[in-house]
């Protein structure tokens, strides 16, 4: 498939009119929707905005590729927008933006799609190639200036392969290996993998560069190529095989720097200056600038591997549980079907806090401490240290695996392996064994105790305001860390004493973004775009089904509006279920866990008072479509 089969004239924007980056990304779609390229805009601008809040794709020199795969897609596209004021796109050089190149491929693109798309990446590399696209003023033209340089490239691959093919390897060349890998597999793969074959080829060293993108992996690397090269380089935004690479100076960062940065990787990879990675998931403890970040971002990325791994444990569980009482007024205590359901669901619950205590203590100190720290987690719920102890026992393994390894650090390389098999299991276990048992055990079960006692003597009225501050957190970031905060909250209240009241409220909170969404947009039509009705609707069922993440794209594009109403219907709903004294014994289900709550009708009445005051508040405050549309022209 040529480049221009997916780079079409029809959608192209030679003058671009936005200058902020949301606006720009809304007017590209637009130009997509517009040519029924897309079924879903709303859906694919979802898809763009989580790949932008990963790495921003503004790759600098004035060039940004915007991409998502997605099933919003109906055929693989290119769109090509040029801005004459350029655009402040967040861009990782921090300069304007010119050049825009949004890629809209399909969930089921095949590979001649995809390597198309590869082609585009790596012509773009070419600074002559993208200065000659600045000057371009039509869309023939642009389709010209790609035909001529995929011609030029094929025949420079093809001259290339036939040299490397008669190529014999210059031992007193410096060699190194690289992996490049991005999530959506489509552009800053390729994009980073030219970037370093160039520069390599420019410093005088060899290298090969294997890609992991959405046809799969090619240019794989040999056993040969990893033992000969000085060193590695992993530019990935996603996970990639990292155990071949046990015993070699690997220098992990992000795909980006790939790009941009890749004269730095390379020098650093020959001279060795990267942390030795072994395949027991242990590194060295010296500082490296891609391990740097926030003390809080660490943390908070610790804590939510444990809650994710520990959440099926939760769902499952709590969901299999409160079936069981739900049949217990009619089978009885004693009937099977009840004996069954419960212990199921208990046993399910048995494994919560080593789980999460097990895969924090793994997030922070890598698989040495997964063993310490679920055993950790099971002291705690053993000694009613519960949800708190747990936590405690997860931070505390992880960090004193990576004291273990320092304090190791210059055992000779003959006992290496002791380490994993031996030393760290044993002396982990101890460490952390003596720490719970004389110290956190015995705080933190005092702790959990005296919380669940004031738990349980909140008045009215301490309760309304505990369920509407924990309502309103669900949707202040609609799944982001006020979210997962208040979640978590309640879900180590329901773990520690079975009472679902605080389960109620979150729920309750999560759910009514969605929903007041899909209402307001049902009532207000003029207030909403076509796309945005249509996506609208979808947000009945998201809602319904407690997935508050569905609010997402609509708060990316009016975020004052959706968050301020949102979070108003979602604390009122949460303090109403407080009131009314409603519980839900059950983690996750929305509309489809409610014949688990003691109040089922008042748990509806909660959702519809919280979906009409944020519907109501929303579509007051947004203005009709047509003022906005006015005001961009």
């Amino acid at each position: 498939m040529n480049i221009n089969d997916l780079l079409l004239k029809s959608v192209m924007i030679m003058d671009l009119k936005a200058t902020t980056k949301e606006a720009a990304i809304d007017e590209m779609i637009a130009s997509l929707a517009a040519q029924d390229r897309l079924n879903d805009s709303a859906l694919f601008k979802e898809g763009i905005m989580a790949r932008e809040a990963q790495t921003s794709t503004g790759l600098g020199d004035g060039i940004a590729m915007p991409h998502a795969k997605t099933a919003a897609v109906n055929e693989a596209t290119v769109l090509f927008a040029k801005s004459t004021k350029g655009v402040e796109y967040e861009a990782l050089d921090g300069q304007p933006t010119y050049l825009f190149f949004m890629i809209a491929a399909p969930e089921g693109a095949n590979d001649t799609h995809l390597q198309a798309l590869a082609s585009l990446s790596r012509l773009l590399i070419n600074p002559e190639f993208v200065a000659s696209l600045k000057e371009t003023t039509t869309p023939d033209e642009v389709q010209n200036l790609f035909t001529e340089a995929e011609q030029k490239r094929l025949a420079d691959e093809k001259a290339e392969q036939q040299a490397e093919a008669t190529k014999t390897p210059d031992v007193d060349r410096p060699f190194v290996i690289a992996v490049t890998a991005c999530p959506t597999g489509i552009a800053h793969t390729y994009m980073a993998e030219d970037a370093l074959k160039k520069k390599a080829a420019e410093m005088g060293v060899d290298i090969k560069v294997e890609t992991n993108g959405t046809e799969g992996v090619k240019n794989r690397l040999t056993a040969a190529d990893i033992e000969r090269a000085a060193g590695v380089i992993v530019a990935a935004d996603k996970n990639v095989e990292m155990n071949r690479f046990d015993g070699k100076h690997v220098l992990q960062r992000p795909v980006s720097d790939g790009i941009r940065k890749s004269e730095e990787l390379i020098d650093k990879a020959v001279k060795q200056q990267a942390p030795t990675f072994h395949a027991s998931g242990e590194r060295d403890m010296e500082d490296s600038e891609e391990e740097k970040g926030s003390i809080i971002s660490k943390v908070y990325k610790d804590l939510m591997n444990g809650i994710s791994h520990m959440l099926p444990f939760v769902v499952g569980g709590g969901i299999i549980m409160a079936l069981s009482f739900l049949v217990e007024p009619y089978f009885g205590d004693k009937s099977e079907i009840f004996t069954f359901l419960n212990s199921l669901g208990s046993n399910a619950f048995n494994f919560l806090i080593p789980i999460l205590a097990g895969y924090i203590a793994m997030s922070i100190g890598d698989r040495p401490g997964l063993m310490p720290g679920m055993v950790g987690g099971f002291m705690a719920v053993q000694s009613n240290a519960g949800f708190l102890g747990g936590l405690a026992a997860g931070f505390l393994a992880g960090y004193v695996i990576l004291f273990l390894r320092k304090l190791l650090k210059g055992m000779p390389k003959s006992l290496e392996g002791l380490k994993s098999i031996l030393l760290y299991p044993v002396l982990g276990l101890f460490i952390i064994g003596l720490f719970m048992y004389f110290i956190i055990d015995p705080v933190f079960s005092t702790i959990n105790t005296g919380m669940i006692n004031f738990l349980e003597n909140l008045g009215t009225g301490n309760a309304v305001i505990l369920g509407a501050l924990l309502g309103g957190m669900m949707a202040i970031d609609m799944g982001g860390p006020f979210n997962k905060a208040a979640y978590a909250f309640s879900i180590g209240i329901f773990t520690d004493t079975g009472d679902g009241s605080l389960m109620a409220a979150v729920m309750a909170g999560g759910m009514i973004p969605p929903l007041a969404i899909a209402l307001a947009s049902t009532i207000f039509k003029n207030k909403f775009t076509e796309e945005e009705r249509k996506s609208g609707l979808t947000n009945y069922i998201l809602g319904l089904s407690f997935i508050t993440e569905g609010a997402i794209p609509f708060a990316a594009a009016d975020p004052m509006r959706i968050i301020g109403s949102s979070v108003v219907g979602a604390a009122i709903a949460g303090g109403l279920t407080q009131f009314w004294d409603i519980t839900i014994p059950a983690p996750h289900g929305g509309i489809f866990a409610i014949g688990l709550s003691n109040h089922a009708i008042l748990f509806l009445i909660t959702l519809v008072i919280g979906m009409i005051v944020s519907a109501t508040i929303l579509g007051l405050w947004k203005k009709p479509v047509a003022v906005k549309d006015d005001n961009k022209k």
